[in-house]
């Protein structure tokens, strides 16, 4: 699915910055709950990764979602740069989108619940930004931990475009892939609009409610 603006540069495992081979430091446990940010998780519980923006907002709005919800974390996937900072993420050279990983007990709130949540928070039409935000790292992104997963984003996806389209909005540049790696960004950004109630938060949704799943 096209982007409408394109990486300043075609980046390849030689182009993109190197990183390093271990971790950057973050935090251990989540500010709100005060479960281990990297687990372990509960038996039966899954996860996914979503991409919609500034990654304070989008986290934020995951976790209100409530029961069901094990751990929200602040992160980066879908570049090529191992264990990368913000800010090299922020030079638009290492691929890679902000993002939030999401661990949920599915019996009690459904991937379909998350994907609602994903479409209705932000504007999946706006290529490489997020209102204000400009650059790839705000790309509007799914990225699945399996092909179910992927399924489920897809069809999604599809249901959303018709509705967005009756309304006269652009096509949906949402990329929807197998998720790679997941680093753990720094800890200051951790639960940021929690431990900083009035902080900034770039997020708007487009105002057209997503179908429910039993409609996709």
């Amino acid at each position: 699915m096209p982007f409408n603006r394109e990486l300043p540069r075609p980046l390849t495992s030689e182009t993109a910055l190197p990183g390093r081979a271990g971790p950057i430091t973050t935090a251990m446990r989540h500010a709100v709950n005060g479960r281990a940010l990297k687990g372990p998780y509960p038996s039966g519980a899954a996860t996914a990764i979503f991409g919609l923006g500034c990654f304070w907002g989008a986290e934020r709005r995951f976790f209100a979602l409530g029961d069901g919800i094990w751990i929200t974390a602040v992160g980066y996937c879908g570049g090529l740069t191992p264990n990368p900072t913000y800010e090299e993420v922020c030079s638009e050279r290492t691929g890679h989108a902000e993002t939030v990983l999401v661990a949920f007990d599915p019996s009690i709130l459904p991937f379909a619940d998350l994907l609602r949540c994903f479409w209705e928070g932000h504007d999946p039409t706006q290529g490489l930004r997020q209102g204000n935000d400009i650059g790839p790292q705000y790309r509007s992104a799914i990225y699945c931990r399996d092909t179910e997963q992927e399924r489920l984003a897809l069809v999604s996806c599809e249901s959303y475009a018709r509705a967005l389209q009756v309304r006269g909005f652009p096509a949906i540049t949402t990329e929807i892939a197998i998720a790679g790696p997941f680093y753990f960004a720094e800890a200051y950004h951790q639960q940021y609009l929690a431990k900083n109630p009035h902080g900034y938060c770039g997020l708007g949704g487009t105002g057209i409610v997503c179908p429910p799943g039993d409609h996709w």
